[in-house]
C-alpha cells in the first residue's frame, strides 16, 4: 500500500468509527430501551418453552440447559431493561449490552461442550439461528460501530467453539452413531462463518443507511442545525429528565431583528449568510450537551439542559453581544454587515408546564425584548429593561 494510500484509509477508518451526531445517540438511547424491552419480552415468552418439555421428559438433560440460559437471560434482561430506562450507561451500554446478546447464545453452545455433547454445540439448528436475532438487534442503536464489533465477537466466539470441540473430540467417530445431530464437516462450519460475516456487513450497510436517513429527517439544510421536530422532541425529554431529577432546564428562542429589512436592502442571499453567521454563533457558544435548532424562518431555539435563568441569561447576553459584533460578509455586494437578535428564556422549575408552556413562556419574553427595541435578551428574573448598548449597529444593520 503507497504512502498516498495509507492516510486515506486512515481518515476513511476514523470517519467509519465516529459518531458525532446528537441525533443517533439520542435515537441509539431509544433503541436501546425497544431492544431491552423486546430482550426482556422474548425472554419471558421463551422460558415458557422447556417447562411443558421437562415436565414430559425431565430425564433429557438438554432441557434443564435451555432452562437455565433462559432463566440467566431473563434476569439479566431485567437489569439491562432498568439501566436503559434511566439513561444510564451512555454511550457503551449499546456495545456491552449486544455484546452480552452475543456472549449468552455462545454460552449456550458452550454448555454442552461443557456436558460433553460437541454434535450439539457444532450442530445445533436452533441455537445457532439466534445469532441472527442477536445482530439484526443491533440495527435499532443506531450505530453502525455496534454492529460491526457485534458481529466480530459473534465470529470470534463460534470459531473459539469450533476450535474446542475439534480439539478435544473425534467427532466423526463411530462412537457417535448415529449421529442424531449430524456429522461434523469443516465445510458447514466455514459456511456458519461466512453467514455470520456476510450478516455483520448487510446489518451495518442497513444502519449506515438508517444513520443518513435520520440526519436528513433532523437536520435543516442551510444551517446545518437541527430542525424543529428534534428539538420538540429533546425538550420533550429534557423536561422528563429535570421532572424526574428535580434540575433546571431552560429554553431560549432567539430571533434575528429586522430581517424582512434585511433580506429586501441585501438579497436573499445576504440572509442566508445572516442565518448561517447565527447558526455558527450560536454552536460555538452553547455547551456540547446543549441543543441548537433552526426553528423556523429567522427564529432558533436553545435548550440548555441543567441550566438555570441566571445561567441561561449569561449565556444568550455572551451570544447577543458576540452576533453584534460579528462582520458577515455580503454575497454580490461590497463590504460586510452586521445584524442582532432577540432572545426570550423560560426556565423550568420557575416557569411551570410542560414544554408547550415552556416554549409559549419563552415566545412570550422574546416578544418583549422586540417591543423594548430589540437586540436584547429576556428571562425570567428581567424586569423589562431596554439594552444600552448595540442599537446604532442593529438599526444599520437591519435598516
Amino acid at each position: 500500500m503507497s504512502t498516498a494510500v495509507m492516510p486515506r484509509a486512515f481518515a476513511a477508518w476514523r470517519a467509519f468509527w465516529s459518531l458525532d451526531d446528537e441525533s443517533l445517540r439520542d435515537a441509539g438511547s431509544s433503541g436501546e430501551l425497544l431492544v431491552a424491552r423486546i430482550r426482556l419480552l422474548l425472554a419471558g415468552i421463551l422460558l415458557l418453552i422447556p417447562l411443558p418439555t421437562l415436565l414430559r421428559a425431565p430425564e433429557v438433560d438438554e432441557n434443564y440447559v435451555g432452562l437455565a440460559m433462559l432463566s440467566i437471560t431473563f434476569v439479566l434482561g431485567v437489569v439491562v431493561h432498568e439501566v436503559a430506562r434511566r439513561g444510564a450507561g451512555r454511550p457503551l451500554l449499546g456495545f456491552l449490552t449486544s455484546a452480552l446478546d452475543v456472549s449468552l447464545v455462545s454460552f449456550t453452545l458452550a454448555a454442552f461442550l461443557v456436558r460433553g455433547e460437541p454434535h450439539t454445540a457444532v450442530n445445533s439448528k436452533v441455537v445457532f439461528e439466534v445469532y441472527f436475532l442477536a445482530l439484526g438487534g443491533t440495527c435499532l442503536r443506531y450505530d453502525r460501530r455496534v454492529c460491526v464489533v457485534a458481529g466480530v465477537l459473534a465470529m470470534v466466539q463460534y470459531a473459539a467453539i469450533v476450535a474446542v470441540a475439534t480439539t478435544r473430540w473425534e467427532l466423526n467417530s463411530e462412537a457417535y452413531a448415529p449421529f442424531p445431530y449430524g456429522m461434523f464437516s469443516w465445510s458447514a462450519q466455514a459456511s456458519r462463518l461466512l453467514l455470520l460475516g456476510a450478516a455483520t456487513v448487510l446489518y451495518t450497510a442497513v444502519v449506515m443507511r438508517t444513520e443518513h436517513l435520520r440526519r436528513l429527517s433532523t437536520r435543516d439544510r442551510l444551517t446545518g442545525l437541527f430542525n424543529r421536530g428534534h428539538f420538540d422532541e429533546e425538550l420533550d425529554g429534557a423536561l422528563q429528565r429535570a421532572v424526574r431529577r428535580q434540575s433546571p432546564v431552560s429554553v431560549a428562542l432567539v430571533d434575528l431583528d429586522h430581517f424582512k429589512q434585511y433580506n429586501d436592502r441585501y438579497g436573499h442571499l445576504a440572509g442566508d449568510a445572516a442565518l448561517r453567521a447565527l447558526a455558527r454563533t450560536l454552536s460555538a457558544a452553547v455547551r456540547p450537551g446543549d441543543v441548537v435548532a433552526r426553528y423556523g424562518g429567522e427564529e432558533f431555539g436553545v435548550l440548555m439542559p441543567d441550566t438555570t435563568a441566571e445561567g441561561a441569561t449569561a449565556a444568550m447576553e455572551r451570544l447577543r453581544r458576540e452576533l453584534a459584533a460579528t462582520p458577515i460578509d455580503l454575497p454580490r455586494h461590497a463590504g460586510v454587515a452586521r445584524v442582532t437578535a432577540s432572545v426570550g428564556i423560560a426556565t423550568w422549575p420557575r416557569d411551570v408546564g410542560d414544554t408547550a408552556e415552556l416554549v409559549h413562556r419563552a415566545d412570550d419574553r422574546l416578544f418583549v425584548a422586540k417591543r423594548l427595541g430589540r437586540n436584547c435578551v429576556i428571562g425570567p428574573n428581567d424586569s423589562g429593561s431596554a439594552p444600552d448598548d448595540g442599537s446604532s449597529i442593529r438599526r444599520t444593520a437591519g435598516g
